[in-house]
């Protein structure tokens, strides 16, 4: 999923973690598959910004040179103002568009 095109919420909301865990029966094994998203998320976005901030750097550094570029400032509130990697993966999870499987389960039913 494009983090850029996510319905998350941009600031943090209270969620029930009981009805969020209904689907492992366990509130941690939840919390631990979100953690997980988000840092994939968060991996994927620190990527991207470094990325387009690299269009900018400039390799001839001097003490007396410090100069603001415009467009790079910008970049940064742009990423700055997308909502957080957490409340991207919880809306994923919450739509239903993580896949998770927990191995040991399935070495279980075997």
């Amino acid at each position: 999923m494009d983090y850029k095109k996510s319905n998350a919420p941009g600031n943090t909301i209270t969620r029930d973690m009981m009805s969020l865990s209904q689907d492992t029966g366990n509130v941690y094994e939840t919390v631990r598959i979100i953690g997980k998203r988000a840092n994939q998320i968060g991996v994927e976005m620190k990527q991207d910004l470094d990325r387009k901030l690299q269009e900018f750097a400039s390799y001839n550094d001097n003490l007396e040179e410090v100069f603001e570029n415009r467009e790079q400032i910008e970049i940064s509130r742009y990423y700055e103002k997308l909502p957080k990697p957490t409340l991207i993966a919880t809306q994923e999870y919450e739509e239903g568009k993580i896949y998770y499987r927990n191995p040991s389960k399935e070495k279980d039913q075997f």
